[in-house]
């Protein structure tokens, strides 16, 4: 899968995302139970030094608050509502997959249910590859429910098990991680998948 068919990240809605987020959406975007799953995936692959949580909103899923979390999205009145975070930053990463952050900023990384999303992941990918410590950890969640007009045709139309594997893709087609791996969460109502994988060692 590591070369994607044409046509994989085109979107039904072409309008350009920040016109789309400009409206602060305070809802959950997934159940409790696929919350509380994301939550303790989080805690148990680690996420307590300095985490960059990508495409976040007014809520982080994390068990804790971090040593210092930054949250990285497209909404300024969500990401100020955001409770856990010590720094907020908007950026668009489908305009521009290039994180303002210097090399081996951060010790974690999440994306919760935003993966989707993404119209040039390899490259955001490989981005959180080079902000991420020798050893750090990358972790996406993700559910089958989304914004059917911003998430890729590619997401669309592929089953969980597909988009587990093409999340895989990603990571193995930055160049920047190690081999990923990948879980259901068992989520009792809303489903909940993780695929993670971690930056080299030193």
């Amino acid at each position: 899968m590591s070369h994607f068919p044409d046509g994989f990240f085109d979107r039904a809605d072409p309008v350009d995302d920040r016109e789309f987020y400009l409206p602060p959406r305070f809802v959950q975007h997934i159940d409790e139970g696929a919350i509380a799953a994301a939550s303790a995936f989080y805690g148990e692959v680690g996420t307590t030094g300095r985490v960059l949580d990508l495409m976040s909103s007014w809520v982080s899923h994390l068990p804790q608050r971090p040593e210092h979390l930054t949250v990285l999205g497209m909404n300024q009145d969500e990401l100020a509502a955001n409770e856990m975070a010590h720094e907020a930053v908007r950026h668009d990463l489908n305009a521009d997959p290039l994180l303002p952050f210097p090399d081996a900023t951060f010790d974690a990384c999440v994306c919760t249910v935003s993966v989707d999303y993404l119209t040039d992941p390899v490259a955001v990918f490989a981005e959180v590859g080079r902000v991420l410590v020798p050893g750090g950890v990358f972790a996406c969640t993700f559910s089958n429910r989304c914004f059917p007009t911003k998430a890729v045709r590619g997401w669309l139309g592929s089953d969980d098990a597909t988009r587990v594997a093409i999340v895989g893709e990603y990571f193995r087609a930055s160049g920047a991680f190690d081999t990923p791996m990948a879980r259901d969460c068992g989520a009792p109502g809303d489903p909940l998948y993780a695929v993670w994988a971690r930056t080299p060692p030193g």
